[in-house]
């Protein structure tokens, strides 16, 4: 009966990892399993995540595609997507010296 008990906790730590998780834009069946897995730990990381939609964005010049800017390549047409420099913060004119 206790193991019954706990598999029913499991799933439904499961069924609520899997919901948080896909909120914050991520594969729910990752998180259904990590959730289920690890019941506590895995709701608390979670919660803890970070937003997918939060990330910066950027147009493929190849086909248009919005991708995330960390992508090396578009998913879509497979271009090659150098970092753009031009959104890097200003660096110091003075660097740091002896």
């Amino acid at each position: 009966m206790d193991a019954v008990a706990y598999l029913v906790l499991c799933f439904f730590f499961g069924l609520s990892t899997g919901f948080v998780g896909r909120i914050k834009g991520s594969s729910f069946f990752v998180w259904f399993l990590i959730g289920a897995t690890l019941p506590g730990i895995g709701l608390l990381a979670a919660l803890l995540y970070r937003y997918e939609r939060d990330e910066p964005m950027r147009a493929c010049p190849g086909c248009g595609k919005v991708v995330p800017i960390h992508d090396a390549l578009c998913t879509r047409c497979g271009t090659e997507l150098d970092f753009p420099v031009d959104d890097l913060p200003a660096a110091d004119a003075a660097p740091i010296g002896r």
